[in-house]
Parts: structure tokens; sequence; C-alpha cells
């Protein structure tokens, strides 16, 4: 199951919950850490809410062994204090203070291994007067000021998924911050926590867009940027078949040729610049656009320097030849996928399967160095 990738020989145990903090576990297991989850033991009785989590559909589960524990119960949390001697990293995205009523916050794990980097992920970061409330991904992208920003100028703003706040502003600062971290340890000695808050990662995101507010080239209107819709020349538009296409000539030599492809003749499509004709120039283009499916518009654009690409559903993504071509979407057990990014030329990563909570207690605790006998007693009094 573990890759061969750029992380392989780093130890990490994982907590498992949802959001960013299992995506970031799979991005260090689709790198080659030994990333350990750590599953609730399974409660026939009690209904998941999450019907994909444990099987493989479950994506973001994908290359980790799974070790089921009720860290509540006295001797599975001193086992799992045991494996924290002997990790690299631990992951958890919960609540600030859960890990700490259980009595496995970073005070105490640092205790038992002063090396160990201790990496949390949460909406509104370990501190600050929001940091004990409740909140979503959409709430945390709100308040970095990125949300306001996105969408069309006369609607409320457009939810972006959870792309910005979860897996980028979250889990993807989680994963660099652990291993920002474990490469300072070894020049160190000392492990240290990584406080990683989707706030905080969804406003770095928009490190460029407050840089042009500060020079007064951004607007604070939504929808009357050069990337945010505004331009006729950087958006979307709808094809005769229904379909869409994405436009994104941005630089004189890139407009000139989507107007010379296009055959966008009137004097009027000269003036790209001209913000005050951004709107009849979008019609302009909506209406040109429309003319012809979106098949014909790739036959003629795709592949040129217009800066075009067809906007295509989940579907079709992993059919595109250049898709195709890259594998960037992979299938593992039936399940197409995105593929591990990005890539290493002599060491690439690899997606693995989904284990079901629990299933490799013994050969994990094996692996760590725990011996028979003591697998054995931890089975029979159903601690793992």
């Amino acid at each position: 199951m573990m890759a061969k990738g750029p992380l392989t020989g780093l130890r990490v145990i994982e907590m498992v919950g949802i959001g960013p903090c299992p995506f970031a576990a799979m991005m260090l297991a689709d790198m080659g850490a030994d990333v350990i989850r750590i599953d609730r033991k399974p409660d026939p009785a009690a209904p998941n809410p999450y019907p994909t989590l444990g099987t493989k559909y479950d994506v973001m589960a994908r290359g980790r062994r799974s070790l089921a524990l009720d860290v509540k119960h006295p001797r599975a949390r001193q086992l799992l204090l045991d494996l924290v001697t002997k990790a690299d990293a631990l992951v958890e995205g919960f609540r600030p203070g859960v890990m700490e009523r259980l009595g496995l916050g970073p005070d105490v794990c640092l205790e038992r291994n002063p090396k160990l980097v201790y990496g949390r992920v949460t909406g509104w970061g370990q501190t600050g007067p929001l940091a004990p409330a409740a909140g979503h991904d959409l709430n945390y992208v709100a308040l970095s000021g990125m949300l306001h920003a996105m969408g069309d100028a006369d609607r409320p703003p457009a939810p972006p998924l959870n792309l910005v706040g979860d897996f980028g502003g979250g889990g993807m600062m989680l994963a660099f911050g652990v291993v920002c971290a474990m490469l300072e340890t070894r020049i160190s000695g000392r492990g240290q926590v990584v406080d990683a808050a989707m706030t905080d990662g969804a406003a770095l995101l928009g490190a460029m867009m407050y840089g042009l507010r500060a020079h007064g080239s951004w607007s604070a209107a939504r929808g009357a940027n050069f990337i945010d819709g505004g331009a006729p020349f950087y958006a979307t538009y709808a094809c005769a078949d229904g379909k869409f296409i994405a436009v994104g000539a941005i630089e004189p030599q890139f407009y000139a040729r989507l107007l010379a492809l296009t055959g966008a003749s009137d004097p009027a499509f000269a003036r790209q610049w001209d913000r005050d004709d951004w709107p009849a120039l979008k019609d302009r283009f909506a209406a040109l656009f429309a003319t012809r499916t979106r098949d014909a518009w790739c036959a003629l654009l795709e592949g040129t320097d217009v800066c075009f690409a067809p906007v295509l559903d989940m579907d079709e993504a992993p059919r595109h030849p250049h898709n195709a071509a890259r594998a960037t979407f992979v299938d593992v057990d039936g399940v197409t996928q995105p593929a591990p990014a990005p890539r290493f030329s002599r060491t690439p990563g690899q997606a693995g399967q989904v284990a079901a909570p629990g299933q490799d207690g013994a050969a994990i605790l094996a692996d760590w160095g725990w011996t028979d006998n003591a697998i054995a007693t931890l089975l029979r009094d159903n601690i793992v």
C-alpha cells in the first residue's frame, strides 16, 4: 500500500476526521510517508453521516493503513502515546481543546517525543476570539476577504466549492507546514506545533489580489477586475450546444490571436483595456461564441496561443487527451480520481488503496516494533 515517493521513511499519525486533515494526510501518503490512520472503533449501532467513509470512494483516505482505537480508553490512549514516541509527525483537525481533553494534546505528546511535529488544522486557528466557534469552509473564506471577490457583480458571492478553505487554505497549508517543520527538526533536533488555520490559508492564497488592491489596480467591486469575470477576454461563455468554454487571452498578443482566429473584426473588439466597454464587449463575445458548438470551438482554438480550454465536467475531464497523456487521473479499485501531484522525476508519488477502519492494526504494530505477544494481548483485550 505504501508508496516509494520523496517522503518514504517518515512516519505520520493521522487522527481521522473530515475535510482538510485527511486531505493533508493523503498528500503526505501519496508522497511515500507511512501514514497511520487512527480510526474510531466501529459502532454498528451508530448511524454513519458520511456513507463514503471507510469505502473505496473515500478518495482522501487512500494510501494509509488503519488502526482503530477508542482513545477514551486508558490503555488505547497509552498505546497511541507509545506510537507517538516512534512517529515523526501527528496531524489532527479537531476543534481547539479536543485533543487536550483526550490527554493527547501537544504538550503531552512532545513530552513523550521531543522531536515530534504536531500538525493542527482548524478553521479559525488555535487562537483568536473566534477560535472556539463552529464554522465551515465558506465562513473561513468569507473572513479572509476572498469570498467577496468571487462571483457575478449582480449576485451574492459564489461559494467556491470547498477548494479554497478546506483543501487549499487548510489541507495543503497543513501538509506544507508539517514538511517544513520536519525539515527544521533535522537541524534543531526539536519538534514543534504547526497551527494551520483555513482563514489564514485562504488569505495567503489571495496574496496577489491584496498587492493589487494596495496598488490601486484591483477594484473592491465584484466582477469588475481582469481575472474575476469582469473582463471580456477572461471569462467563460456558453456555446451553441449549451456547453461552455473558458477564454483567458490577457496579453495583447494572445488577445490579437483570439480576434484573428474567431473572426471578431468589429473595431469595438480592439479596445481590449477600455473598462467602460467591457460589458458591451462581453455581450459581443457571448453572441459570437453562441454561434458554434463547444467541439467546434475546440477544433479551432484548442492548443493555440489564444489561452483557451473547454469547460469540462468531472466525467469528461479524465478522458481529455491532455489529461490522459499526463495520467492526471488514475483508477484505484475502479474509482477514477486525481493522481498525486506534483510530479517527481526520480521518486514519484503513488495513489494507494483505501483501508477499511481498523483492518491493519496488527500489521501496523508489528511494523512499529510491537512483539507478537504484546499484539496478541491487545487483540484479546479488544484494545485494537
